[in-house]
């Protein structure tokens, strides 16, 4: 039962802490070592892999039609061979401009990352921090006076290099490519909207990636009663998380986040000099 139990508060991590800009990554990390689990498969790649899984069909459930309208715009671009007055075939243009970097650096320096700081939570709590001031920054110099219908090929771009960064762990996806959008001038939910329809293919991407790995080794050590409970708490969650932030920006600016992560990364340095 206790699996069971540390597999749903995972999945509820994960659904969480993917979308608000708090690092879902540290959390995953966090929560077992400072909770003192010890489950090898819920440590793994396996799992990791499963619970991605969930917030991807987060997402796609809540995203559908807007994922549908860009695709369909995106394909008729193609036979067109212009965008010029449908925004919805720009917009897809743009998602997939802010896709190449973040895909091609992931891909290229992930494992260098995870070697090196994954394990480490003086880092984690470091990086916790430095997302902290990137979204501090962003809503002290960010405008916040344009929409997505006003993003260029080259903010696109940005955001997506943006994007790289939360391969330390402890930045967060969401965290980071919402200021870059802030810093770029977008307004809070437009940000968000942005960040999340990008973290569809990326997410996408990383599952395929990282299952890999896996095809040879098979699920060893797995569970089925864990990874379904896992991938289904983490779609609810990551699904409700998906709707509160975009429904909280609209009216509410970032620092309570901000708040929250100097909150946690004080607690890693004190659950740190505590050992």
């Amino acid at each position: 039962m206790d699996g069971l139990i540390h597999a749903a508060i995972l999945g509820m991590v994960q659904g969480l802490t993917e979308f608000l800009p708090i690092s879902s990554s540290a959390h995953l990390i966090l929560v077992p070592k400072l909770l003192g689990w010890n489950d090898p498969f819920l440590d793994s790649l396996a799992y990791d892999v499963m619970l991605h899984l969930g917030t991807l069909l987060a997402l796609v459930v809540y995203f559908w039609r807007d994922l549908w309208r860009l695709l369909a715009a995106w394909l008729g671009s193609l036979r067109r061979r212009t965008i010029a007055g449908d925004p919805d075939a720009r917009l897809a243009w743009l998602l997939v401009i802010s896709v190449v970097p973040a895909a091609a650096l992931g891909g290229a320096l992930e494992g260098f990352f995870d070697r090196t700081f994954r394990d480490t939570l003086a880092w984690i709590g470091v990086f916790i921090l430095v997302g902290a001031a990137l979204l501090w920054l962003a809503e002290r110099w960010g405008e916040r006076d344009r929409d997505l219908a006003r993003m260029t090929i080259t903010d696109a771009a940005i955001v997506g290099v943006a994007q790289a960064l939360a391969l330390f762990p402890g930045i967060s996806r969401s965290g980071v490519t919402i200021a870059a959008g802030l810093f770029l001038g977008l307004d809070r939910a437009a940000a968000a909207r942005f960040s999340f329809l990008m973290a569809v293919p990326i997410i996408a991407g990383a599952v395929v990636w990282k299952a890999r790995t896996l095809v040879g080794d098979g699920l060893q050590g797995a569970r089925v009663d864990q990874l379904l409970v896992g991938v289904s708490v983490s779609a609810v969650f990551g699904f409700l998380a998906i709707w509160f932030l975009l429904a909280f920006l609209r009216r509410n600016s970032t620092a309570v986040f901000i708040a929250y992560r100097v909150l946690l990364a004080g607690l890693v340095f004190v659950f740190l000099l505590a050992r």
